[in-house]
C-alpha cells in the first residue's frame, strides 16, 4: 500500500516537471518557436514542388519530418547545463529556406521577437519566437516584472515614503528570508530549467540558474500575502479588496514563470507552498525582529554579521551563477534597511503612528496629494539610482584591486566570490540604507515629508 502511494507520488512529481506541459501552456497563450513556423512553411514548399504525397497522407509525412527535426534538436541539446537553449544550426538552415510564397505568411500570424534581456552569465540573447497574443504577452511580462529588481527598487521605497514605513520594513524582512531560502534551496536541489525545445525561452536573464523552487513564485506569494496580513486591521479597507489583490498578484506572477518558459509546474507549486511555509514560521516573529532592529544597542553589529555570514554560506553551495549575486544583493539590501531603521528610531525620523491612531484611514485622492507622492517618488528614485551608479563605479575596481583580480572584464571578474559578494553586499547595502534614511532625511529637510 505504502509502496503504491510512493510510486504514484513519484509519478505525479515527474509528470508536473514535464516540459511538454510548459510548452502546451505557451502554445495556448500564443507563444510559438520560430522553427514550428519554418517546418510548416517548408512543408508547404515540399508539397508545392511535387512531393509524391497524397492529399490525405501529406499531413502525416510533414508531421514525421517535423518529429525527426525535433528529435535531432533534442539530441543536440543533450548536456546543456540548466536547460539553456543550444544554438541550433537548423535555425540558420530554416531561415535560408524561408523564402516561400504566401503560405508562410499564413503560418506567421504573430510578430517575431527575441527575449527582452540576455542571459547575464553567458551573454546569450536567446532565439526568436512568435507572439500571437500580444495582450497575454504584455500581461505576463508585467507579472514577471513583479519579481525583478526594478519592481523591488520602486515598490519597497515608495511604500516607505508615501504609505507606511512600518509595513514596508516588515515586508522587507519577509522578502529577505523568502528569497534567501529560495535561492539556497535552488543550489541544493540543482534542478535544471525546462528543456528547450520543446519549451520556448521567452526570457533568458535567469536561464543559467537552477529551477527548483521558483523564487519568482515565492516572492509573488510572500509579498501580497504578507502585505494583506500586515495591513488588514492596521488600515481600513474592504476584506474582499485585500484578498482579491493578493490572489490576482500571486496567480499572475506564478503563471508568468510558466509562460516565460523558466519553470515547470512543479517549480511554481513548490515555490508557492515553500513561501507559505516560511510566512507561517517567521510571520509571528516579525514584530520581535523589527523591534530588535530599531531598539537594541547591539543591533547594527548583529545585522551586519548575520547578513554577511548568510551570504558567505550561500556562496559555498555552488559555482558562480546569477543566483549567488542575487542572494548577496538581497542580503545587502535587507541589512541596509535594517541599519537605517535603527538610525531612524534614534533620530525620530519616519516615526510610526501611535497605536491610538489605528486603524489608519486611507487619504483622499486629490491632485495635490498625487503630485506630492509622485514628487517624493521621483526624487527618491533619482537618489537611489545615483547611489547605485556611484557605488558600482567605486566598489568593483576597489575590490578587484584588493584581491588582485583583473578588472578589465567586469563580468568575468564578478565570477570570483571575492568580488561578487562584497560588491553586491556593499552596493545594495548602501542603496537599502539610503532608501530608508537618506531619502526621508532629504525629503524632510526640503519640506516634502
Amino acid at each position: 500500500m505504502a509502496g503504491g502511494i510512493k510510486t504514484g507520488f513519484v509519478r505525479l512529481m515527474n509528470n508536473l516537471q514535464d516540459p511538454q506541459h510548459v510548452a502546451h501552456f505557451q502554445r495556448l497563450c500564443g507563444v510559438r518557436g520560430v522553427e514550428a513556423r519554418d517546418r510548416l512553411s517548408n512543408g508547404a514548399s515540399w508539397l508545392r514542388h511535387g512531393d509524391n504525397v497524397s492529399q490525405n497522407g501529406g499531413g502525416d509525412g510533414i508531421r514525421r519530418r517535423a518529429a525527426e527535426t525535433e528529435t535531432d534538436q533534442e539530441k543536440r541539446n543533450n548536456g546543456v547545463a540548466n536547460g539553456a537553449a543550444a544554438r541550433e544550426t537548423v535555425n540558420d538552415r530554416a531561415r535560408d529556406e524561408r523564402r516561400v510564397d504566401g503560405s508562410e505568411q499564413d503560418c506567421a500570424r504573430g510578430s517575431t521577437v527575441k527575449p527582452v534581456r540576455r542571459n547575464s552569465l553567458t551573454g546569450d540573447v536567446g532565439q526568436e519566437f512568435l507572439i500571437e497574443n500580444k495582450l497575454l504577452y504584455c500581461l505576463f511580462m508585467l507579472g514577471t516584472e513583479l519579481g525583478n529588481e526594478l519592481f523591488y527598487i520602486c515598490f519597497f521605497p515608495n511604500f516607505m515614503w508615501n504609505v507606511d514605513a512600518f509595513v514596508s520594513r516588515r515586508l522587507v524582512v519577509v522578502w529577505v528570508w523568502v528569497m534567501y531560502l529560495g535561492q539556497c534551496t535552488k543550489d541544493v536541489v540543482r534542478r535544471p530549467r525546462p528543456a528547450s525545445p520543446p519549451v520556448v525561452k521567452v526570457e533568458m536573464f535567469y536561464n543559467s540558474e537552477y529551477s527548483m523552487p521558483s523564487t519568482h513564485a515565492m516572492s509573488g506569494t510572500a509579498i501580497p500575502v504578507s502585505l494583506f496580513l500586515i495591513t488588514y486591521g492596521r488600515w481600513e479597507y474592504p476584506l474582499l479588496l485585500g484578498v482579491s489583490l493578493a490572489i490576482v498578484w500571486c496567480v499572475l506572477v506564478c503563471l508568468s514563470r510558466i509562460y516565460m518558459g523558466m519553470h515547470s509546474i512543479l517549480d511554481v507549486i513548490a515555490g508557492f507552498l515553500f513561501s507559505l511555509l516560511i510566512i507561517l514560521i517567521f510571520g509571528p516573529a516579525l514584530d520581535t525582529i523589527d523591534t530588535f532592529n530599531q531598539t537594541h544597542p547591539y543591533a547594527p553589529v548583529l545585522i551586519i554579521s548575520l547578513h554577511l555570514g548568510l551570504g558567505l554560506f550561500s556562496f559555498t553551495l555552488d559555482t558562480w551563477s546569477t543566483s549567488r549575486g542575487d542572494t548577496a544583493q538581497i542580503l545587502g539590501s535587507g541589512a541596509g534597511i535594517a541599519l537605517a531603521s535603527h538610525l531612524n528610531h534614534s533620530l525620530g525620523l519616519l516615526s510610526d503612528p501611535p497605536v491610538s491612531m489605528l486603524p489608519l484611514q486611507p487619504p483622499a485622492f486629490t491632485l495635490s496629494m498625487i503630485g506630492l507622492c509622485a514628487l517624493r517618488f521621483l526624487l527618491g528614485v533619482i537618489i537611489l539610482l545615483v547611489t547605485r551608479a556611484i557605488m558600482k563605479a567605486l566598489t568593483i575596481p576597489l575590490v578587484c584591486w584588493v584581491f588582485g583580480i583583473p578588472s578589465n572584464d567586469v563580468r568575468k571578474a564578478r565570477q570570483h566570490m571575492e568580488v561578487e559578494l562584497p560588491y553586491r553586499y556593499i552596493v545594495y547595502g548602501t542603496v537599502g540604507f539610503n532608501s530608508l534614511f537618506l531619502v526621508p532625511f532629504v525629503l524632510a529637510h526640503i519640506g516634502l515629508l
